[in-house]
């Protein structure tokens, strides 16, 4: 591991995060601008550090920056009634930075007690959705070898399942193996992480962990091409 990567987050962030969730204002905003840029740059070098590992077992993602990959705290208000002009938490996401739009990749999202590590495929377009349904159908037994497999259960528990539909998936029957899979609408799973361990190298070393886990489910949808 490279000696200069970073692994602890700055130590006022979840703090800052926290005071932010109570103070979602742009006054209030501005008047604390400094200790966010701290806040935001000690994630970009945590995330810098993630690619720099990540990219050694998964070389899709290279050419990505820790800056590249932060996302912005400001919210789009615009169609949303809630006009908190600050998201609560910091994202980060890792994918191939020369793909544009949604595609398979990882998510670490840092706030106070809901942090977590993510990934998969979060609401396909409607090809990609019956590409991915379709390719679970026809490799069933490499699917299930990824998803049953004793690390991705004991890492994730199981596929998200706050996207799923209440009917069946036209073309597949209720008896079909994987109906329960089918019949998701977006392909994810998630590890939560505890504030304190940010402040440690532990969180570094569980996500970078946790990317492994998540690499064969990541490559089998990223296999996916619309039908």
């Amino acid at each position: 591991m490279n000696p200069e990567i970073t692994m602890k987050l700055y130590s006022e962030t979840f703090h800052f995060l926290s005071d932010l969730k109570n103070n979602n204002q742009r006054d209030w905003f501005n008047d604390h601008k400094d200790t966010y840029l701290k806040v935001k740059d000690s994630l970009e070098e945590f995330a810098e550090g993630l690619i720099q590992e990540l990219v050694l077992f998964d070389p899709y993602v290279k050419g990505l920056s820790g800056k590249k990959s932060v996302m912005r705290i400001y919210r789009d208000v615009r169609f949303s009634s809630d006009k908190s002009p600050y998201k609560t938490n910091l994202g980060a996401s890792f994918h191939n930075p020369n793909h544009k739009g949604n595609f398979p990749g990882y998510f670490l999202s840092v706030g106070p007690n809901e942090s977590f590590l993510a990934g998969g495929y979060w609401m396909p377009e409607a090809p990609v959705l019956k590409g991915i349904r379709q390719e679970m159908d026809y490799n069933q037994e490499k699917f299930l070898k990824i998803v049953d497999s004793k690390l991705f259960k004991e890492t994730f528990g199981g596929l998200g399942q706050e996207s799923k539909l209440k009917t069946l998936p036209k073309g597949y029957s209720e008896d079909h193996p994987l109906i329960e899979y089918l019949k998701l609408k977006s392909f994810t799973v998630s590890h939560s992480i505890p504030d304190q361990d940010f402040f440690s190298d532990k969180a570094f070393h569980t996500i970078v962990e946790g990317m492994k886990a998540m690499l064969p489910f990541i490559q089998f949808l990223r296999e996916v091409q619309p039908v």
